[in-house]
């Protein structure tokens, strides 16, 4: 039974609150935040001030991920504005051993993520380090995007290597992923789904996270 996070960069930002109440009482287990710089990706999400915001209402931990240059930057930061997870990229990190225990010595959770073109072996030395490894299965930036077929093998890699080694890490997975190809995802070894539109637009949203979570 894989762990939910819903995607707010797909909610209402009209009607945020409301969106916040329909994941605390779904059975949704965290919240995923997308932190876009403009920069690291070609969009501007939202920042620190939201964070903060959604921490008041939210009953459930804040999955932060981060998508901008220079995180090492910003990572206390984020911690304080409420951030229980925190996920920055291998390819914005120069020093990602560093990073990542900056994040662990705050006492929040680390994770690592990876683009589409970004191999597994690119973390091999620093998979017993992380709490989560996040594959992403869309090229970051935008919500709705197509999922990527190839990132199956990928996250089929990334179990074997988590195996190998013996680390602890959860694989999460975020770009694409919907009731139709969830159960494959799943099957190829994701602890954690993303989903943003497929929760966000469906007619019985509460229906469809119950869905993803009985996979």
């Amino acid at each position: 039974m894989p762990l939910i996070s819903p995607s707010l960069l797909s909610a209402d930002f009209a009607f945020l609150k409301h969106d916040i109440d329909f994941i605390n009482s779904s059975a949704a287990d965290w919240f995923h935040l997308d932190i876009m710089d403009g920069v690291f990706v070609p969009n501007i999400s939202f920042g620190l001030p939201l964070v903060s915001t959604i921490k008041k209402h939210a009953k459930k931990p804040l999955d932060v991920h981060l998508m901008i240059v220079n995180p090492d930057m910003y990572i206390e930061r984020f911690k304080d504005a409420g951030a229980d997870w925190l996920t920055v990229h291998i390819e914005a990190c120069t020093h990602a051993h560093r990073t990542i225990q900056a994040i662990k010595k705050l006492g929040i959770k680390s994770g690592i993520s990876l683009n589409p073109h970004t191999p597994i072996n690119s973390i091999e030395n620093i998979i017993a380090d992380v709490d989560m490894v996040l594959i992403m299965s869309v090229n970051p930036g935008f919500g709705g995007q197509t999922f990527i077929p190839q990132s199956i093998q990928k996250i089929k890699d990334l179990k074997a290597l988590i195996t190998k080694t013996g680390s602890q890490a959860l694989i999460q997975v975020d770009g694409g992923v919907d009731t139709i190809n969830a159960a494959e995802i799943v099957n190829a070894g994701a602890d954690v789904l993303v989903a943003g539109n497929a929760i966000f637009t469906s007619t019985d949203r509460y229906a469809t996270v119950q869905v993803l979570k009985n996979l």
